[in-house]
């Protein structure tokens, strides 16, 4: 008879020990006490959730920052699994980008499935726009397009030739059908990712599953639905790796395992607050206006087929829609250039405060797209009444209703918009008008978005955990975690403990930081950039193998580029150049053929780049990463925040600068064996107080200073 741990403190147990014996059978295992601190607060954090129906659940909640080296996937996930195994319950993880998905999904699981006693199924969550909606390819395959362009997700920005026309129909046939031949041949299995080459997004949203075109259980492909089988395994799996953005989007919508009845961990977790913003911002389109004229049309053709009736006169309203949105996007147009000269850009509305001019138009954009919005879906929802109680009608209701669905996201983003402009509270939203103008056509659209991520994320993804791990290696800010916290909603928390596990690296044996002290000061950006681009370059001529040099901007990188002189040409390799796989791929290959070379590179570069070895020896810092609140939702936040006495550069810009500087710093050392540099020619960072503050947060690399061209010393 099996012993069922039922206390918390036995699940720890149990758990951690499951831990130990996966980590002991591990090729090259070595003991690590900060990974083991790790695993075990991720132990007694998991074990001290209720999940489920409770009157009043216990949460619990770590956030863990785990320095490089410290193997935090392996102590987070063979913790975790095992106590989800024994809790009869499931481990949702989450990450940011799709390189660390593909190691949970590729190696760690595997590795850990083949040494766990107790087995388990795990799979990779995608959303719905990554699978192929087998109704739409089957009115699309052979003839590149379908009916009056349904399902054509937008309109193309330029003018197009008639010969290019042509050459994109063409390219959309011949894709179609090959996709419906695989299908057929049960070749591939409907998931974009895993076709052999990538297709062009326009031509792929044409024939993407979609929540708004699926009639779901009522539509005759259903039973062999690529997104629904993918559901299948999802939910046949006890471990599931999914995306900040998946896992956000999809609250409440039943895609994703419940978050107050699984265990979560939240890895590459300090992108957590920049995904909120993003899937919490709203945006309406004001140049593009010819979907309405389909609108009605649409509705129209549904009905009469159907013999349904619609409740009102949708050509009316939609003309009526149609008109206001004219006469916004003139408004708007004048406003945008009434402040850039008559140029493009960006007007942001200050303090939240919508323009007097707007509001009427605004207003009428909200009632009158609501209501069509409202009026779409009730005619959605006959379509589906008569497939389910009609099944010889389901596939005729699966294609109308698709086309009803291409439509609903404009007119949510028109209604949803509308509204978040005209609200307006305590704390501000940030609400702007954008204008590009490519090749000779004018995108113009109106946003509106939340500033604070942590109530975002408070109210929609905190009220709903039970048991989590937030992980990454740069989730503190000058050594404290305040920022994080209050950023990701997590401050003040009383179910939310803090844990900072150090690298097993010894940074003071393995590497140096210098500072290199300039004559010009780095907000006289000109005179800055020319010197430090001088200082760059001397240092340059002595890279032997592998070094990435990080610029705050592209015109600071391209000054540096141009500045190359000929002996340097074949060494450096620019971002932008070449795809980052083949620019990576042509360091790797230098620095193997015994030849120097160097990546300039961008913010990008400066985190989740692993270049071990001799791969990267050298960091140039070429300035310290500042980001000024420039984009609209920082500077409407920087300006609430003076607007209450508070410091936006304090409280903002210098944690998030400390949280990048971490991680650029982190390109240095990969490994144990590992001896490397980082360069900074940006004085402040021991000059000035709040660079002291952020060289508290870094490793502890043994510190030097250098005065231009001189020799380093010891700070």
């Amino acid at each position: 008879m099996s012993f069922t741990p039922s206390t918390p403190a036995a699940l720890s147990a149990l758990a951690l020990q499951t831990f130990e014996q996966v980590v002991r059978s591990s090729p090259g295992f070595k003991i690590r006490s900060g990974q083991h601190a790790m695993a075990e607060r991720v132990a007694e954090t998991l074990a001290a959730a209720d999940l489920g129906d409770q009157a009043a659940p216990a949460k619990a909640i770590a956030v863990i920052q785990a320095g490089t080296g410290v193997g935090k996937s392996a102590a987070y996930l063979s913790t975790a699994v095992a106590m989800a195994l024994e809790r009869k319950t499931r481990v949702l993880v989450s990450t940011a980008t799709v390189a660390l998905q593909e190691q949970l999904i590729h190696k760690d699981l595997p590795v850990l499935a083949a040494s766990m006693d107790k087995p388990f199924v795990f799979a990779l969550a995608k959303g719905r726009g990554r699978y192929v909606c087998k109704v739409k390819l089957d009115r699309l395959a052979g003839t590149g397009s379908g009916e009056e362009d349904l399902f054509e997700e937008d309109f193309p920005a330029v003018a197009l030739s008639t010969a290019s026309q042509e050459a994109i129909e063409e390219r959309r046939i011949q894709l179609y059908d090959h996709m419906a031949t695989l299908l057929a041949g049960n070749k591939w299995d409907g998931d974009r990712d895993t076709l052999a080459q990538a297709p062009e997004p326009s031509d792929w949203s044409a024939v993407a599953a979609e929540r708004h075109t699926c009639t779901a259980r009522h539509c005759p492909r259903y039973k062999d639905c690529s997104y629904y089988n993918a559901r299948t395994r999802l939910a046949e799996a006890q471990v599931i790796v999914a995306n900040h953005d998946l896992v956000l989007a999809t609250l409440g919508l039943k895609t994703l395992p419940d978050l107050d009845n699984c265990l979560v961990v939240f890895d590459e977790g300090h992108h957590l607050p920049a995904v909120a913003l993003d899937q919490f911002s709203s945006a309406m389109d004001l140049s593009n206006l010819r979907w309405l004229d389909k609108l009605p049309r649409t509705m129209q053709d549904v009905a009469k087929r159907l013999h349904l009736h619609l409740g009102e006169d949708i050509t009316t309203v939609c003309s009526q829609l149609k008109t206001v949105l004219t006469q916004t996007q003139r408004l708007a147009l004048d406003l945008v250039h009434g402040t850039t000269e008559g140029a493009d850009g960006t007007l942001r509305f200050a303090h939240g405060v919508l323009p007097e001019p707007l509001h009427e138009p605004i207003a009428q954009i909200s009632a009158q797209a609501t209501g069509l919005q409202k009026a779409l879906e009730a005619l959605g929802v006959d379509v589906k009444a008569i497939a389910k109680e009609d099944p010889s009608m389901a596939a005729l209701c699966a294609q109308l209703y698709a086309k009803l669905g291409a439509l609903a996201p404009r007119l949510a983003s028109l209604s949803g918009t509308a509204q978040l402009l005209l609200e307006h509270g305590e704390q501000p939203l940030a609400k702007w008008l954008q204008a590009e103008s490519e090749n000779g056509y004018l995108n113009l659209s109106a946003h509106a978005c939340p500033m604070v991520p942590g109530d975002l994320l408070r109210q929609f993804l905190w009220s709903q955990v039970r048991g989590a791990v937030v992980t990454s290696a740069s989730l503190t800010s000058c050594g404290s975690f305040d920022y994080f916290l209050q950023e990701a909603g997590l401050s003040g928390n009383p179910n939310v403990s803090t844990l900072e596990v150090s690298s097993p690296f010894d940074y003071t044996e393995q590497g140096t930081l210098t500072v290199v002290h300039t004559r010009a000061e780095p907000k006289q950006a000109d005179a800055y950039t020319a010197e430090m681009v001088e200082l760059l370059i001397r240092d340059l001529d002595e890279v032997q193998h592998g070094a990435l040099a990080l610029f705050t901007s592209r015109a600071q990188m391209r000054a540096a580029t141009q500045a190359l002189p000929t002996r340097l040409m074949d060494t450096v390799l620019v971002q932008g150049s070449l795809s980052r796989t083949r620019l990576l791929a042509s360091h790797m290959a230098r620095v193997e053929a015994g030849l120097p070379s160097v990546l300039f590179g961008l913010q990008s570069f400066g985190e989740g780049l692993d270049l071990p070895g001799k791969l990267c020896e050298t960091v140039f810092i070429c300035k310290l990463p500042f980001a000024p609140p420039s984009e609209p939702v920082d500077e409407a936040r920087a300006e609430w925040l003076r607007k209450m006495g508070r410091d936006p550069f304090s409280e903002l810009v210098i944690p998030a600068t400390a949280i990048k500087l971490l991680q650029w710093t982190g390109r240095a050392i990969r490994t144990e064996e590992d001896r490397a540099q980082v360069i900074c020619y940006d004085k402040r960072l021991q000059l000035q107080p709040y660079g002291r503050r952020m060289l508290g947060g870094l490793p502890p690399y043994r510190q030097l200073r250098r005065q231009g061209r001189e020799a380093a010393q010891p700070v």
